[in-house]
């Protein structure tokens, strides 16, 4: 419980930086875009995408927010890491899918797979 907890309050913590930088950019930016302000704007979409998915993992009792990794880009969503079960990476795949601003998502999580030992 104590491990999830943290994980939770870790995550939610991870949202609050993105969303600054977005401020923070779209305050200083002129009316026409660049490239650049495009980049950060889609940097900052995929962090927040990568937030969300992982603490809504930390929040469900099925899926391991440790041991599920998730990568955004561009909106496609890559989950790799180990899950006990099918149904927990099926689960982690579902979460992934039903996030705002995913376009696609790759599943590339090993199932009954030993965990890593660090």
């Amino acid at each position: 419980m104590t491990g999830k907890l943290a994980t939770l309050i870790l995550v939610a913590g991870a949202l609050v930086a993105p969303a600054a930088v977005y401020a923070a950019d779209t305050q200083s930016s002129p009316s026409g875009t660049s490239s650049k302000t495009e980049t950060v704007k889609e940097s900052v979409g995929d962090a927040a995408i990568t937030t969300k998915i992982k603490t809504d993992f930390a929040i469900d009792k099925e899926v391991s927010a440790l041991k599920i990794h998730v990568d955004t880009d561009k909106g496609v969503v890559t989950l790799t890491g180990d899950a006990k079960t099918k149904a927990e990476a099926d689960k982690a795949v579902s979460i992934a899918k039903n996030t705002k601003g995913v376009v696609s998502v790759k599943n590339e999580i090993k199932v009954g797979a030993p965990a890593a030992k660090y």
